[in-house]
């Protein structure tokens, strides 16, 4: 499932590529064709991102939800698009460009109160300027449940996936395991601003990126997947060398090193 700095690259980019236009909306797989029925012809006026969910508003108050899932994906075309591969879901024609929509988990209209329902079961985004990173530090706080399992719990921190708190926890030392109520302040403080700098990363690069570049010798965009991340998926330590364990925290693999991240 793609994480939050990707989610926040489409609205970026779809923002700028289609807002201000009047979009032609179809759905050639047909489970959105009265959705799309609604939208086209109507003037798009951003893409907004919260967390892993997309919305799109148009004009009209209009407003179109898309949560992607495990198997969502977007495809680029130049205008007009070619035939359609796969069960497309939606498409969006614009004056010079076009997107399509395959397999997304959720792709609905819903109206500003069933938006503001969505958005009030997240918790805060740190790639968004209006994060308050106290509700999370709330939750946490109090909480008896592995800060691994919290981490991916959108209703805590919206947008972080399997990659970042793997990667997160490993650079503040901290093991997977540690009740989120026994982390200190300090650590919570730690954690959030390096999760936003992180995922703000991910966002320029629109990859994740952990890795300092004076330590690996390159730049940032010249990095390997293997040179760009430090825990996850790695076979040893990239400070100590000793092996990585990994093992099955909230459903999925959570990647350590018993070394630097003591129990």
């Amino acid at each position: 499932m793609p994480e939050g700095h990707v989610i926040h690259r489409i609205a970026r980019d779809q923002t700028k590529q289609f807002a201000g236009q009047k979009l032609t909306v179809l759905s050639p797989q047909g489970r959105f064709a009265d959705g799309a029925k609604a939208l086209s012809g109507r003037r798009l006026d951003v893409v907004e991102a919260y967390g892993k969910h997309l919305f799109y508003r148009f004009t009209g108050g209009k407003r179109l939800h898309v949560h992607l899932g495990l198997y969502g994906k977007f495809r680029s075309h130049p205008a007009p698009p070619p035939e359609p591969v796969g069960q497309v879901r939606l498409r969006a024609i614009g004056r010079e460009q076009a997107f399509d929509l395959n397999g997304p988990n959720a792709c609905h209209l819903v109206t500003k109160q069933e938006e503001e329902v969505i958005l009030a079961r997240l918790g805060p985004d740190p790639l968004r300027d209006d994060a308050d990173p106290d509700l999370a530090w709330q939750r946490i706080s109090r909480s008896r449940a592995a800060i691994g399992a919290l981490l991916m719990n959108q209703e805590v921190i919206a947008g972080v996936g399997n990659i970042y708190r793997s990667e997160v926890l490993f650079l503040l030392g901290v093991h997977p395991e540690t009740p989120g109520r026994e982390l200190g302040g300090e650590q919570f403080d730690r954690l959030w601003e390096k999760l936003t700098e992180l995922m703000e990363i991910g966002l320029r690069y629109n990859r994740i990126i952990i890795a300092d570049p004076a330590t690996v010798g390159k730049p940032r965009g010249r990095m390997s997947r293997s040179e760009r991340l430090l825990v996850y998926k790695q076979d040893r330590c990239t400070t100590c060398q000793t092996k990585v364990k990994s093992w099955q925290l909230a459903a999925r693999t959570i990647y350590a090193c018993p070394k630097c991240q003591k129990r």
